[in-house]
């Protein structure tokens, strides 16, 4: 049968099982918002223990705690952060009150397993009270702040990891498909030749802004507000602990924390996380764009335009024998539509704040770290379980390339727009390739369509095969130089001019 301790707030009492280390603040928190059955994201609970850890440090110091209830509390919270009392959380995630009901519940926590740690029972608040104690010189308006600024920081520090792992990847695709070429493609219609390598690279030089942009917004998450109480006054908190509170808490994390500036502003505002949030959700918007493409590529395997193989991961129908589908790059699709979800909820959120505070920031917590884990796990699944097995189907890419009639762009400039319309229409009427009709009608040598469609000349900037056609003149004429030669000198050269 289980024993139950009596504990009292304000409101009045109620019974807490005798052994729970959570006490009455979070019982009501319980009672009060069974909402999602959410519990708070992992790393703002261990943010959360590892301030506890530096405001006991920072007391004790300073003379407003004895040492051996400071040192208490300090190992308690530090088993806090940890994760071992995890279970004692009883706050769900979107909890009323600007994050007060979670922060009492942490505040219990630790008091009632410092309480052990000095030998007496839990719920002797006589000895060390979860407020007056564990809460000293603290205000959840700079403790929860804080704790998410640090917990941002940790999970921003891996989501820009992840997406270096993924450049990287995408960057020694490029270099083994950079000799592929097919067909380009805009507007999903055909268009002009480009090699599988550049489309390679041009996705990891999106991913390598995002790494960019990521690593550099954690200095805008370093200046908290610890030490600014309530509304960022400072009241109720002594200067001294002010000034040492954060080099506790930079001394703990090992990140370059500081004390902002102006603690009111740092207290009030939160749209830093708004702005945390877009550079999350930009990275989201790259990684879906990426996995459409993947998905569009590989399409078929013989129905489709099949132009990569992805790793078969997964078996894809209950009914279809053998159908293997894109799953991984699909999960990376849905993540990203999540983060770009959650990104609206914050901004809403952000902008909703009051005057001096910010109420709904255990919302913004949890969809700003959420978001962070969620695309951080994303782009790693992606990197290994996807990217770094991709194979090119190169007879495939061929194939596509010469049915397409992309590649009379290349010959514009030697016989211009309107001719090149009809020899498309003619080709696309008499199901030929662009070539072959260049050749019927005398436009064109096999070696000149040669030198106009190699892989260099097409995916390279300038006029395909000019310089073939410059080599032929040059020595035809006896020219010693032939850069002063026009682009219309060597369009009157190049059809039949033998």
């Amino acid at each position: 049968m289980t024993e139950y301790r009596w504990e009292r707030d304000s409101l009045g009492e109620k019974a807490v099982p005798k052994e729970a280390y959570y006490g009455i603040h979070a019982l009501r928190a319980k009672e009060n918002f069974p909402v999602s059955g959410q519990k708070p994201h992992r790393e703002l609970l261990w943010a959360l223990g590892v301030v506890k850890q530096a405001a006991a440090s920072a007391n004790t110091a300073v003379g407003l705690l004895p040492p051996e209830k400071g040192e208490a509390i300090e190992r308690a919270a530090a088993e806090f952060a940890s994760g071992r009392f995890d279970d004692q959380i009883l706050v769900d995630v979107y909890a009323g009150g600007a994050g007060t009901p979670l922060n009492m519940n942490v505040n219990e926590v630790i008091a009632n397993r410092a309480l052990e740690i000095l030998g007496f029972e839990k719920g002797s608040y006589h000895i060390i009270h979860p407020l007056e104690h564990v809460n000293l010189s603290q205000s959840t308006n700079d403790v929860f702040p804080t704790a998410v600024k640090v917990a941002a920081i940790k999970l921003v520090r891996r989501l820009s990891q992840a997406m270096a792992r993924l450049q990287g990847a995408l960057q020694r695709k490029e270099k083994e498909f950079a000799s592929v070429l097919k067909i380009g493609r805009t507007e999903m219609q055909d268009a002009v030749p480009i090699t599988l390598g550049q489309e390679f690279g041009a996705w990891a030089e999106a991913v390598a802004r995002d790494w960019w942009r990521l690593y550099k917004v954690e200095e805008r998450l370093r200046q908290v507000n610890l030490g600014g109480t309530a509304v960022g006054t400072g009241l109720n908190a002594s200067r001294r602990y002010i000034q040492l509170v954060a080099e506790k808490l930079r001394e703990l994390t090992g990140f370059g924390l500081a004390r902002a500036e102006n603690l009111v502003e740092a207290t009030q505002n939160t749209d830093i996380f708004a702005e945390v949030s877009g550079l999350v959700k930009t990275a989201a918007v790259n990684l879906a764009k990426i996995a459409s493409d993947l998905r569009f590529l590989s399409s078929g395997p013989r129905a489709g335009i099949g132009e990569i193989r992805l790793p078969a991961v997964q078996v894809g129908s209950s009914i279809m024998p053998g159908k293997v589908n894109p799953v991984i790059p699909e999960m990376v699709t849905q993540v990203a539509i999540q983060v770009m979800a959650n990104d609206v909820a914050i901004s809403q959120a952000c902008a909703w704040g009051n005057l001096e505070l910010n109420p709904f920031l255990p919302l913004i917590a949890h969809n700003l770290l959420t978001s962070m884990e969620m695309l951080a796990n994303a782009a790693l699944i992606l990197a290994e379980r996807c990217v770094e097995g991709i194979e090119a189907d190169w007879e495939r890419c061929e194939e596509l390339l010469h049915r397409s009639c992309g590649l009379i762009t290349a010959f514009v400039p030697y016989i211009g727009y309107e001719r090149a319309a009809e020899i498309v229409k003619e080709a696309l009427g008499k199901e030929k390739r662009v070539e072959e009709v260049l050749l019927e009608k005398g436009l064109f040598t096999p070696e000149e369509i040669a030198a106009i469609t190699s892989p260099q000349e097409v995916t390279t900037p300038g006029i395909a095969g000019i310089r073939y056609f410059v080599q032929r003149k040059t020595a035809k004429e006896g020219i010693k130089d032939g850069s002063e030669l026009s682009r219309k000198d060597l369009a009157r050269q190049a059809p039949g001019d033998d």
